[in-house]
């Protein structure tokens, strides 16, 4: 995640990457902590869209979980507290339809995306390519949704594939790429955005791809919270997930 300025803390809690984004500089007192679980692939654009609000609503301190969606869907029905769900999925925002005080609400889209070394050295042109024997190939587990997207591309290529590997979100197959330990994965496009020059992309074409739905939905009455996810769907929030990567619903 990019840095964040003003107070940061950044710890590991229940699997949980937490970022903790505080503007207290306003006259008005803070108005208690809100927690945002949100997938792990918005991690970047969540940092950025915790830092815009809390600059524009002195006093909040807001609190951000960053896992895979199949983790957050999960923990929230054994009862964790957070005010805002954030998944990558329609299928997980699902399992949690209990816990929602408002109806769920897709505000951003997402497009799978072969991610390779930089400078793609083993020439990889697509998704037949990733069946090749001799290539080391990581996905997500087919629980989480970035997994699911990938087992859905390949089926709609018509390619048997083996993972060398299966991650517990979509940052982890990125890492496993950018570190050497595999020679290709399927992330998602704004992943491959965020790596930058760490990473190359391979797009998939659209009559194979899929388009990740992202819901949000309020889990708490919390005023703070709602304000939150009213300037997520607003055009600060659109313009920061779209400098992301990130599509429109």
């Amino acid at each position: 995640a990019p840095m964040v300025s003003r107070r940061i803390r950044t710890t590991t809690v229940a699997a949980l990457a937490l970022l903790a984004v505080s503007c207290t500089d306003g006259s008005a007192g803070s108005d208690g902590e809100v927690t945002v679980f949100a997938a792990a692939s918005l991690t970047d654009a969540f940092a950025e869209l915790g830092e815009a609000f809390g600059a524009a609503n002195p006093g909040t301190d807001l609190v951000f979980g960053f896992a895979s969606s199949s983790d957050l869907a999960r923990q929230i029905s054994e009862g964790a507290p957070a005010d805002v769900f954030v998944s990558a999925d329609l299928a997980n925002m699902a399992k949690v339809v209990d816990a929602v005080v408002a109806e769920p609400v897709v505000f951003a889209t997402n497009r799978a995306e072969i991610v390779v070394a930089p400078g793609n050295p083993l020439g990889v042109t697509g998704v037949d390519d990733l069946a090749e024997q001799d290539l080391v190939l990581v996905v997500c587990a087919p629980e989480v949704p970035c997994g699911r997207y990938a087992q859905q591309v390949f089926d709609n290529a018509g390619v048997p594939f083996v993972a060398d590997s299966l991650e517990e979100n979509v940052r982890a197959v990125l890492t496993k790429v950018r570190l050497g330990e595999a020679d290709a994965g399927i992330v998602y496009a704004t992943d491959v955005l965020a790596a930058g020059d760490a990473a190359t992309g391979v797009e998939i074409p659209d009559d194979v791809n899929v388009v990740a739905e992202y819901p949000i939905a309020l889990l708490s009455d919390d005023d703070v919270a709602a304000a939150f996810v009213r300037f997520v769907q607003g055009p600060d929030g659109r313009s920061v997930l779209a400098r992301h990567g990130f599509g429109a619903p």
